[in-house]
């Protein structure tokens, strides 16, 4: 059982940037990715980034592509989501989850953390 745990969150000015940390408990083969969600109030979850482990490639939705930077440090087991030139409707709690390589579900999922952002 993989524990995910983040960090990070908080209320910032829009323009503003911080920087997300998602700690895992243990890593084995079956952990592919961490992608990083967020759910907005009153809307769904959505996609925001994810990283593989092995080869560290990106991919990002369109809405934080440019502004969003995801990271990873293997020796920590720990993702980082730097979030730079952040906007109002960047508002939700983040969440982090663990991609599993053979079915390609997101198993494992964090508590989440708040960010805010003000305008």
């Amino acid at each position: 059982q993989v524990e995910l745990v983040e960090s990070g969150g908080g209320l910032v000015q829009a323009g503003g940037s911080l920087r997300l940390s998602c700690a895992a408990s243990e890593r084995t083969f079956s952990n592919y990715a961490m992608g990083w969600f967020r759910r907005a109030p009153g809307k769904e979850r959505e996609f925001v980034a994810r990283i593989t482990w092995d080869t560290g490639l990106t991919y990002y939705a369109d809405s934080v592509r440019g502004r969003f930077t995801i990271s990873k440090d293997n020796a920590k087991n720990t993702v980082y989501l730097q979030m730079n030139s952040l906007k109002p409707e960047d508002t939700a709690v983040y969440y982090c989850a663990e991609q599993n390589r053979f079915t390609s579900t997101f198993d494992y999922w964090g508590q989440g953390t708040q960010v805010t952002v003000s305008s």
